[in-house]
């Protein structure tokens, strides 16, 4: 806890933008899903007492799974795959776009208070906002019209946009950031890559994130989608009330 303090404080201004963008997401999600419920002549609150308990439950468990990722072959050993976006697109979809976002900050929040940061935020920063980029659309499309085939669509949208914006974020922001953070030249970051996987050419970002980052979050995307579309509906009325249906 105390080192979590140390690291609030000697990065005060990243953790300051941090929450802007996490506030700004959180925004745009609330409006998209007002959008959505008015379409559908949803009057129930978007948020309720049940609803708040099932978003801390989601929330843990997505933790729990952010806690046991692993490296691929095909990519150097700082990307790490993990599972944490199941019970959050299983809870997005129950409960909505605003309470996905929220359910990706309260992951990040109890992992920084049990794990704390290695890469002062950056890479929290980055777990947040690629997991948002993958819940988001995927929520929102499903929140103007839920059925089987809009929920197909909405994880085939997600996924396009997780592994697009995941690997234009890596090349543009993450990689850069990394470089700067541990006083690496951006060279020596991407021979990690070309070192493990041989599609990576020399000095080349685009080919490092192209044969990297992008089959990661594919690998991601399409894992997490199918296991939702596959156990969301049995799973829906005990989320939703607590009873089968």
């Amino acid at each position: 806890m105390n080192e979590l303090i140390q690291n609030v404080a000697e990065n005060a201004m990243y953790v300051l933008s941090f929450l802007v963008i996490i506030a700004a997401v959180f925004v745009v999600a609330v409006l998209l899903e007002k959008a959505a419920r008015k379409k559908n002549g949803v009057t129930e609150p978007i948020l309720t007492t049940r609803k708040m308990a099932m978003i801390g439950m989601f929330s843990a468990i997505a933790m729990i799974l952010h806690l046991f990722d692993f490296p691929l072959p095909f990519a150097p050993n700082f990307y790490k795959l993990d599972f944490s976006e199941l019970p959050i697109l299983i809870g997005t979809f129950a409960f909505g776009p605003a309470a996905g976002v929220t359910m990706e900050f309260i992951k990040i929040l109890l992992k920084l208070f049990v794990k704390g940061t290695s890469t002062a935020f950056v890479g929290d920063l980055a777990n947040f906002v690629i997991g948002c980029s993958f819940i988001l659309p995927a929520s929102v499309i499903y929140a103007f019209r839920k059925n089987k085939t809009s929920a197909i669509v909405s994880c085939i949208i997600g996924m396009a946009v997780l592994t697009v914006f995941g690997t234009a974020f890596n090349a543009i922001y993450l990689l850069p950031a990394f470089s700067k953070l541990y006083g690496m030249p951006l060279d020596s970051l991407l021979s990690m890559g070309s070192a493990v996987n041989p599609r990576v050419k020399p000095g080349s970002i685009v080919s490092f994130v192209v044969a990297c980052v992008a089959p990661l979050n594919l690998i991601k995307g399409v894992s997490v989608s199918l296991v939702t579309l596959l156990v969301y509906k049995p799973l829906s009325p005990i989320i939703k009330t607590g009873h089968r249906a």
